[in-house]
């Protein structure tokens, strides 16, 4: 059996659920984010939960924004306990702009500052376009294309503009190179990709950085469920991935938290594709997607 290339540790910690994790490794200084303030939406599960998680253990408080008032309640009780930093639980939704007003400004009385916005709020499902409804794409973009434009500037108008920040939009590789049923989505993250590097232009003077994170297939996610991750790791899809493997969240938290930090001061207008080399090799397998969806409708 050949050896592992990978050194010991080079993978981050994670859980596949929406818990905090029980150890963590800090890859940088524990107070990068020291006293800053993280507006997270769809911070209640999945890579938000664990980006808020990751920027909380390095000194942030957090706002974390979604509809279900729940499971935000119960993420946010979660992430305090694991980590003594604040967690301020918002709902919201990103598709009205008068909502995100009303949750920015509740943040802001709260806890005095912004300093950096996650737009990672998204919807997905694996449907061709044939098949697709006109309502359903429209929904996919409202809410990642227009949510991402309306949260971005609600916060710009109430405190970036004066005070500068950091915004990291979470994008995907979908519309690199044309994904099979992915039309909805693929075309709204590209759309967002485009709108990085506009408002990283636009709001460039006023100190505001602006930059994505593209990932790939992404472990103990609503998107690797839906999009059938699960069903492509067992039948051996990974190993067309350069890195042989599906990422994990705390790998895209630490994208995210390098973006958003010092450490990236100089960047701004860029897209950073974590996905392990994915899009660069993995083949638009139809007959394998098709499949996903055949064994889907079988079970209805």
């Amino acid at each position: 059996m050949a050896e592992d290339p990978r050194k010991p540790g080079e993978i981050p910690e994670d859980v596949i659920t929406d818990d905090c994790m029980d150890s963590y490794t800090h890859i940088y200084c524990p107070d990068l984010l020291k006293d800053q303030v993280a507006f997270i939406t769809g911070g209640g599960s999945g890579i938000g939960f664990r980006i808020a998680e990751v920027f909380m253990r390095h000194g942030c408080d957090v706002a974390i924004a979604s509809r279900n008032r729940e499971r935000l309640t119960e993420a946010s009780q979660k992430l305090s306990k694991a980590t003594g930093r604040r967690c301020l639980p918002i709902v919201m939704d990103v598709r009205q702009p008068e909502t995100i007003t009303a949750a920015v400004e509740e943040t802001l009385k709260e806890l005095h500052r912004i300093d950096i916005l996650i737009n990672n709020a998204a919807g997905n499902f694996i449907c061709p376009a044939a098949a697709l409804s006109f309502n359903a794409f429209k929904t996919v973009m409202e809410i990642d294309t227009m949510g991402t434009f309306n949260t971005s500037k609600v916060v710009y108008e109430k405190w970036f503009k004066d005070h500068g920040g950091s915004i990291v939009n979470i994008s995907a590789t979908l519309g690199y190179k044309g994904q099979a049923l992915q039309v909805h989505a693929g075309s709204a993250k590209a759309a967002n990709d485009a709108m990085t590097r506009h408002l990283a232009v636009e709001w460039g003077p006023s100190g505001v950085r602006v930059n994505t994170v593209a990932p790939g297939p992404i472990s103990g996610t609503e998107g690797y469920r839906r999009l059938g991750g699960s069903h492509a790791e067992s039948g051996g899809a990974f190993r067309s991935i350069p890195l042989q493997r599906a990422g994990n969240k705390t790998e895209m938290a630490h994208a995210v938290l390098f973006l958003s930090s010092r450490a990236a001061s100089y960047v701004t207008g860029s897209v950073l594709v974590a996905d392990g080399g994915s899009w660069l090799t993995s083949a638009n397998d139809m007959e394998s997607l098709l499949g996903i969806i055949s064994s889907r409708l079988a079970k209805l």
